[in-house]
């Protein structure tokens, strides 16, 4: 899959209302599960206890934390899009966010992305993305959002 090449926020408004893309594919880990509740302090069984989960889980095995999908969108981001000639990139907002259903584990996800709209304030390109973390297999996303990013662009 070929990256989307961006180097200026002319290249960017040509995408306006387009999808920029999608990544492959990821799996979920229970060793990613272990690593992020460590990280986060977040031992929540659901997570982190596979004999429990199998028997007391709705889902009959464990889960990945919402938070830790949400973490996963800048791995997946960078396998879509190149960006090139910005100095610095700032995380202004999510809006909209929704954990549509759980990823279980072991299971693989990945990220489609659509340029919602970009906004040029003073050369500071703002940028509003419609997200779906989609899960293999599934109708449903682990996650949808709209990722809002501002690029300082060189």
């Amino acid at each position: 899959m070929e990256k989307v090449i961006i180097n200026s926020f002319l290249d960017f408004e040509a995408y306006v209302g387009q999808e920029l893309g999608v990544s492959e594919y990821l799996k979920v880990t229970q060793a990613q599960i272990n690593l992020f509740a460590e990280a986060t302090r977040d031992h929540q069984w659901i997570h982190t206890d596979p004999l429990r989960a199998a028997i007391e889980s709705p889902f009959k095995t464990t889960i990945a934390h919402g938070y830790l999908a949400l973490s996963l969108v800048p791995f997946l981001w960078e396998q879509i899009a190149q960006i090139n000639n910005y100095k610095l990139l700032v995380n202004y907002g999510i809006e909209k966010l929704k954990f549509n259903q759980p990823i279980l584990v072991d299971s693989e996800v990945r990220l489609r992305v659509c340029l919602q709209s970009i906004t040029n304030l003073k050369g500071i390109a703002k940028t509003e993305m419609n997200i779906g973390m989609e899960i293999k297999d599934q109708k449903k996303h682990a996650l949808t959002a709209t990722l809002i990013f501002l690029y300082h662009f060189i």
